[in-house]
């Protein structure tokens, strides 16, 4: 059993670095400890996300649900012959992430199956399920079993979460439109994106992102220095895109080069070293 524990894990790992380099990039600086346990989150998270994403040529819906049932079952008989899933199932258990967790971000994945346009309530279900609750996931993992941390941290992960996803959602606005049809910012519309539009989802972006830097600084030191670069990188991007008129995101896909990346990951290490995170 245990060649298929590390061969599951390598499968979430390969999927991790194949997907995102840049958040692959953030899990190497944490903790060794942790870095498997985190990729399985995210070949789980990648997995799902293919479903309502790629797979145009089959039936989501059925997918979807098989991949939901196929889930529960690995959690619950502690083991999957789907390595990904048996990888997460791994985390799942040894970290005893609630269930509910995993239920909401599937039920978000699911309103990407039908949903096109978002009113506020909408949205903010949306960013619960698909992103704070995946901050959430991963402070079970950071916090290993302090529960009596985890409430305390568990707000500023969320707003963790929810940055990055809606600095995603700025960045990818011309191909979720084009490709996949989607407006997830409420009563915004991509053929009349106007700078107020933008200027309020940045102020409502900017605040996510101060409270999340309140409790970084407290997260356990495995953990810590990942998450707060995986953090000025996002933070760095955000402040990018701020920078630009509303039609220039609605043509361009906004990226931090490389030199760009390397300036971020020198800079927190300074910070590191001085004792300043």
């Amino acid at each position: 059993m245990q060649l298929f524990h590390q061969v599951s894990q390598d499968c979430s790992r390969i999927t991790t670095e194949q997907y995102s380099t840049s958040f692959s990039g953030a899990i190497r600086l944490l903790h060794k400890d942790l870095r498997a346990h985190i990729c399985n989150i995210y070949g789980f998270v990648r997995l799902a996300d293919e479903v309502v994403d790629s797979f145009h040529d089959f039936n989501k819906a059925a997918l979807l649900l098989q991949l939901r049932n196929e889930t529960l079952d690995a959690i619950d008989q502690g083991i999957s012959i789907n390595p990904i899933l048996h990888s997460f199932q791994l985390t799942v258990n040894r970290y005893a992430i609630d269930r509910a967790l995993v239920l909401d971000f599937l039920r978000s994945m699911e309103m990407d199956l039908t949903s096109r346009t978002y009113d506020r309530t909408g949205y903010d279900t949306y960013i619960y399920g698909s992103a704070e609750v995946v901050g959430l996931m991963c402070l079970h993992v950071f916090c290993d079993g302090n529960m009596s941390l985890y409430p305390q941290l568990a707000p500023y992960a969320r707003s963790l979460g929810a940055a990055f996803q809606k600095v995603n959602f700025l960045r990818d606005i011309k191909a979720d439109n084009e490709e996949l049809k989607r407006m997830y910012f409420p009563h915004c519309d991509f053929g009349n994106f106007t700078a107020k539009d933008k200027l309020a989802i940045e102020a409502d972006i900017q605040k996510d992102f101060e409270h999340a830097y309140e409790g970084i600084i407290y997260l356990p030191w495995k953990a810590r220095f990942g998450v707060y670069v995986a953090y000025k990188y996002y933070l760095s991007l955000f402040r990018k895109i701020r920078r630009l008129q509303p039609q220039s995101i609605l043509h361009t896909r906004i990226r931090i080069p490389d030199y760009g990346k390397l300036f971020i990951l020198a800079k927190a290490g300074i910070r590191q070293q001085l004792n300043l995170l």
